[in-house]
């Protein structure tokens, strides 16, 4: 398989379904993370009226202003409940996928696959930057990365597991410490 093949194989883009979300609703913007919305107004906005979700990101106090119509298209959802909990658990404790040696190759095969906004891609690239960076170290931007696609996670994670987000953030590391150990003393093991 070459490195381009893997670049392209199993990112899994999702099917564009606008769901009508209410004040209150725990939702998750996928470049951002998890949040609530506080508002659901109709702005005049560039000479157009239109009806915006107003999210509140919780894990880096951000607040993001969503048109209803578009929610679909950003790619905002519910928070993900506990059948797939126990799938991106499974993600995370799963064994390292194939992908390109190439760190830049390697780096737009990531980042594709946490644009799709499907939370068992992101938990795939969290699981392979954790057994990397336990096996041979991450570059700069591969760290940036593994940082920022953690916390996306782990916000999620802090609403659907009902915890705070410091006891999820340590959930999600002591978790990758487990599986990550565990994958590099497999594969050395087999050499």
């Amino acid at each position: 398989m070459t490195e381009d093949q893997i670049a392209e194989e199993d990112i899994e883009f999702p099917t564009i379904v606008n769901i009508d979300f209410e004040i209150g609703d725990h939702v998750v913007y996928p470049h951002h993370g998890a949040g609530k919305v506080l508002k659901k107004e109709v702005k005049k906005m560039f000479g157009e009226e239109r009806e915006y979700l107003t999210i509140k990101i919780l894990h880096n106090d951000m607040t993001v202003m969503v048109p209803c119509e578009n929610a679909g298209i950003a790619g905002l959802r519910h928070i993900i409940d506990e059948k797939t909990i126990q799938e991106v658990l499974a993600v995370l404790q799963d064994e390292l996928s194939e992908m390109p040696k190439n760190w830049n190759r390697r780096f737009k095969h990531n980042r594709d696959k946490i644009k799709t906004g499907v939370i068992h891609e992101l938990a795939e690239v969290v699981r392979n930057l954790a057994i990397r960076e336990h096996d041979k170290g991450l570059s700069t931007g591969e760290k940036q990365m593994y940082t920022r696609a953690k916390k996306i996670l782990a916000s999620e994670l802090m609403y659907a597991l009902d915890k705070s987000e410091d006891e999820a953030e340590a959930y999600l590391d002591d978790l990758l410490a487990e599986s990550a150990g565990a994958q590099v003393a497999a594969t050395a093991a087999k050499a």
